[in-house]
């Protein structure tokens, strides 16, 4: 089937994001209409051998379940009275059952079989709710450049990757924040379970090859009770098995900086030289003919990290407003005064990433199949910590993000009867993360806060004591049962999560330095530099942190705890036999743990309950009801409502664990007098915990008053998080409807396929974090004229995870055009439209950030608005050709376009937030909304680009090919240096204006390593 064919189906084809098979059913009636009872039904698999057998019921129904996808499978049918019907080459989709129909004439069961291809037959693709799914021709052949399913997942016009941050790629469905997505491989979930990244996986990049992959799903809707974990989408992966015959690939590909765009906008763009690979092999086969079969894949990235900024005239995608002279003269004084050498001002930085996958299929007999798979990957990344345009980094102060995960899941497959049959399935995962500071965690944070641009030295402040490890354990128990038209699925399920988390701020201590800071020696200071660099060279210091466990060892304020997710669901499918299907079931998930934080006694008197929350006993029942009706056979329409809970990180609740001043303390250097201009300069004041062949001084040592102050629990203490006794689940609303019409138009050329689907959401008990102790006392009026609350600390200070009552709705309305000629051309046609709100974008891991990184009139405001992740129009295209232009060797094309219309940010006044709060709440940053404005309310600029691959083929000896394809990213970039370019806002989503309401700074910047094509050649083997 033609890739045009397999993406518009795809936009209307549902895939379960729990389930790891598929399926077929059907109707067979005589040449009257009328149901025939007790037929055969027999389904073959030629590659592997496998064969299942049931009879069709009083109504002429069949069901059979639980069979591994595919493209080769045969349904036949055999009846007394009545000839024999086949259908060959019947392709089943991931969590699919495909319709196959039979009309049978009378006759002798004896007589040959009628045999007919999937084409010519009456088959059709079962879909309830908006969904997509991709096979391997698609995934061979699209311009996959990252070879990350990521890649294929955008050919969905309701889909938006996130192209501008190099790897991470998220995947924002419906505009909706990454973090509430669920991925599963092979039936075990692989999600971020914690949630640090932005990807949505566990690991740096996809954890898997991306050759081992023979179906990818995604679900925004799926009106089935399986599915769970998520409230934004399911994305969905199964591996490759091997058949009775060996097949096996190898593939290399390759680029270097002089592959790369090297001009923006007629802009020269200094990118560091480098090389990077990627290469892989797998093989599949037989070890038992027709009953046991492997499948192994590997792969290695040899890869590079680029970074877009540097000072005025280093030719960086983005120049900040910093000299290279002022540069030179902090890195002297770094060396020279404190005896630290921060690096360089990076242009790029090796990575590298590795994956193995292996996978056993096992015909047991005839009613009973198993399946393992084991997964590993190890990879890693060099990241900023402090990425903003107003921002600059030495190259000790990047840090690498990586991870390594092992998986593996076992499940079996079992027909007890004709009419009952059951899966079992068992799963673990273990993950592994690190972060680690370049430059290693001997030397501190320091910050010099010049005029335009903060400049960062040591290592940075959130990775000084940071370390993650989980174990992940699933078990899933599922039976189906057929009873007439009835298809009755019940089952029970149980993750449970142990996490190890360290995560303690500042244990090095951060120090700043701004222009401020010595401001009473101000006349004594030199003036040939920037006063925040003259501060950093006297060590007058603005501001100085030091967090840590009382013992001084970082690892006791780790936070150690777990739960356990359980599920009871069932649902009936009932078939009307006249193309009608509907779908009803109810899934109940709850929470068991017996875990709590710390109790904190100052909290308790406070508050008068302690801050020992945690979620056991909480639970939620989620209904769900679709449909699906095949109207004839150019129609089909589909939809159903439902509630689907799940993706909310478990970073948050960690926080609650690990944050509670009992664990772990903070002291501020103002309390000692060491900094807001009237402390000494701090290369003056005694300093302790000095490891050993340091230096003794800042940046190596903390200072001693502080030192003492968090041994005996004293200082100025960080706020307390917990969470609401009166905390709910979040959940959503979800309906949809949609239909798929086959338009046969002879003048144009002849059937298209036309999908539409609406899918309107409403959240509710949406999760935000706000400070649990404030009272408010009255408005005060800002310099552009726009009134703000203020507030007083009554309680003990604290951060709360608790519910909005607020119930943020989305819109999402998308349609498709797809054709398909018989000359090798084939093309599909997206577009999406979505209207999307979200209460908080809680976008980040830490409680103060999920506060404070956003735009608001409150600080304690928790109502809906436009979503930080909206994007409000999408368009895509797929177009694919092939030829034999070379004999029998044949040549590819395709092509992917996508534009649309961008991310939206907030216009917040310029002025320091403290100075409407009175510090009650603290803040940094400028989150306050501008006069007349709301957030979210600017639209941000248009994107498009086009990404192409070309391939040719080489017939080699006994069916093996050999190919070499060349794949260019942003091709429209390649062609013309200002096209193709992604302008996008930074981090807060915000952009800040004057009294006025004229912006002070550049509201979005370009994105190079999204903005420059890239090219890469490649040579592949396949036997």
């Amino acid at each position: 089937m033609a890739a045009a064919t397999l993406f518009t189906a795809a936009i209307v084809a549902p895939a379960e994001a729990q389930v790891t098979t598929s399926g077929v059913r059907g109707q067979v009636t005589d040449a009257s209409g009328s149901p025939i009872v007790g037929a055969d039904v027999i389904v073959r698999d030629p590659e592997t051998g496998l064969v299942r057998t049931t009879s069709t019921t009083s109504t002429g129904a069949y069901v059979l379940r639980n069979l591994p996808v595919g493209q080769s499978y045969t349904v036949e049918i055999l009846a007394t009275d009545f000839q024999g019907r086949a259908v060959e080459n019947v392709s089943l989709s991931l969590g699919d059952q495909a319709e196959v129909n039979f009309t049978l004439d009378e006759g002798n069961r004896t007589m040959d079989t009628v045999v007919v291809t999937a084409s010519s037959a009456n088959l059709a693709q079962v879909a309830i709710g908006p969904s997509a799914t991709f096979g391997t021709e698609v995934l061979n052949n699209a311009p996959a450049i990252n070879r990350n399913i990521t890649d294929i997942l955008r050919l969905d016009p309701r889909v938006y990757v996130d192209e501008s941050r190099g790897d991470i790629n998220g995947v924002q469905c419906g505009g909706k924040n990454s973090r509430f997505n669920s991925l599963t491989v092979d039936g075990v979930r692989l999600n971020d379970n914690f949630g640090l990244n932005s990807n949505g996986y566990p690991t740096e990049r996809i954890p898997f090859s991306y050759d081992a992959i023979d179906q990818v799903s995604i679900e925004l809707a799926p009106f089935d009770v399986q599915y769970g974990g998520f409230s934004a989408c399911n994305i969905n992966a199964v591996t490759k098995s091997g058949s009775n015959d060996f097949h096996g690939y190898a593939f290399g590909d390759y680029t270097n900086d002089g592959l790369r765009g090297d001009s923006l906008e007629g802009d020269d763009i200094t990118t560091g030289e480098y090389d990077e690979y990627r290469y892989g092999f797998g093989i599949g086969g037989p070890i038992l003919q027709d009953r046991l079969f492997f499948f192994a894949a590997y792969e290695k990235l040899e890869g590079v990290n680029l970074f877009d900024r540097g000072p005025i005239g280093s030719g960086a995608v983005n120049e900040v407003q910093i000299t290279q002279a002022e540069i030179d003269e902090i890195r002297a004084i770094a060396q020279n005064i404190y005896g630290y050498d921060p690096g360089e001002i990076p242009s790029s930085f090796d990575n590298e990433d590795e994956k193995i996958l292996v996978k056993l299929d096992w015909n047991i007999n005839q009613n009973h199949r198993a399946s393992f798979t084991y997964n590993w990957n190890d990879g890693f990344n060099i990241v900023p910590s402090d990425g903003d345009l107003s921002e600059l980094e030495f190259s000790n102060h990047l840090y690498e993000r990586g991870s390594e995960l092992e998986a593996y899941v076992g499940s079996l497959y079992s027909d007890w009867t004709p009419n009952f049959s059951t899966e079992i399935r068992v799963g673990y995962s273990e993950l592994q993360a690190r972060q680690n500071s370049l430059g290693g965690t001997d030397f501190g944070e320091i910050t010099i806060e010049t005029d335009d641009v903060d400049v960062y030295i040591g290592g940075d402040d959130s990775r000084q004591s940071n370390e993650l490890n989980y174990e992940t354990l699933t078990l899933a128990l599922k039976g189906f049962y057929t009873l007439g038209n009835h298809n009755f699925s019940f089952g029970y399920e149980q993750e449970a999560l142990d996490v190890f988390n360290l995560f303690v701020q500042h244990t090095e201590t951060e120090i700043d330095f701004d222009g401020r800071s010595g401001a009473a020696d101000a006349g004594t200071l030199p003036t040939a530099f920037d006063p925040a660099i003259e501060n950093f060279r006297a060590g007058f210091a603005d501001n100085i942190n030091y967090n840590n466990a009382p013992s001084g060892n970082p690892e006791d304020a780790a936070a150690d705890w777990g739960y356990e997710v359980h599920t009871l669901y069932a649902q009936d499918e009932y078939d009307f036999g006249n193309g009608l299907v509907l779908t009803g079931g109810l899934r109940y998930d709850w929470y068991a743990t017996d875990d709590r934080p710390e109790t904190n006694l100052d909290f308790f008197t406070s508050y008068g309950f302690k801050n020992d929350q945690n979620l056991d006993g909480k639970g939620l029942l989620q209904p769900r009801l679709g449909f699906t009706f095949d109207v004839d056979e150019t129609l089909d329409l589909r939809g159903g409502v439902g509630i689907y809970s799940g993706g909310n990180p478990n970073v948050w609740l960690s926080n609650t664990y690990s944050a509670n001043n009992v664990l772990q303390f903070g002291a501020d250097g103002d309390a000692f007098g060491l900094e807001q201009n009237g402390g000494p300069s701090i290369f003056t004041i005694p300093y302790t915990m000095c490891e050993a062949g340091v230096p003794t001084g800042p940046g190596y040592c903390v200072p001693q008053a502080m030192a003492d102050a968090v041994a005996t629990g004293q200082g100025s203490n960080f706020e307390i998080n917990y969470l609401d006794p009166n905390f709910e689940i979040p959940y959503e609303w979800k309906w949809a409807f949609g239909a798929t019409k086959y338009l046969n138009v002879p003048a144009l050329g002849g059937e298209y396929v036309v999908s539409g689907d609406i899918l309107f959401t409403q959240g509710e008990e949406r999760a935000v974090w706000i400070r649990g102790d404030l009272d408010q006392t009255g408005f005060t009026t800002g310099p552009d004229g726009r009134q703000y609350p203020t507030y007083a600390s009554v309680r003990e200070r604290a951060f709360v995870l608790t519910n909005s009552e607020s119930s943020p709705r989305s819109l999402l309305l998308s349609g498709s055009i797809a054709k398909e000629y018989d000359f090798g051309l084939d093309w599909s046609f997206g577009y999406a439209y979505s209207d999307s709100e979200d209460v908080h974008p809680m976008t980040s891991s830490v409680a103060f950030s999920n506060y404070n990184n956003r735009a608001f009139g409150d600080p304690q405001d928790v109502s809906a608005a436009r979503s930080d992740y909206n994007i409000e129009h999408r368009f895509t295209a797929l177009v694919n050709y092939e030829h034999a232009f070379f004999g029998d060797n044949i040549t590819r094309f395709s092509a992917f376009g996508q534009a649309n219309s961008g991310l939206p940010y907030s216009l917040t006044i310029n002025e320091d937030p403290n100075s409407f709060t009175r510090f009650d709440p603290f803040l940094e940053g400028n989150p306050f909304l501008a006069a007349g404005q709301e957030r979210n309310g600017e639209d941000g600029s248009w994107w498009g680009k086009v990404d192409i691959k070309v391939e040719q083929e080489f017939a080699l000896f006994n069916d093996h090919v050999a190919s070499g394809f060349v794949v260019i990213d942003n091709f429209t970039n390649l062609l013309n240096d200002e096209w193709g370019v992604l302008r996008q806002r930074g981090f807060p989503a915000q952009c800040t204006v004057d009294v006025s309401g004229q912006p002070t700074e550049r509201c979005e910047s370009r994105i190079g390593d999204a903005s420059r094509y890239e090219i890469r050649f490649g040579l592949r083997y396949e036997f």
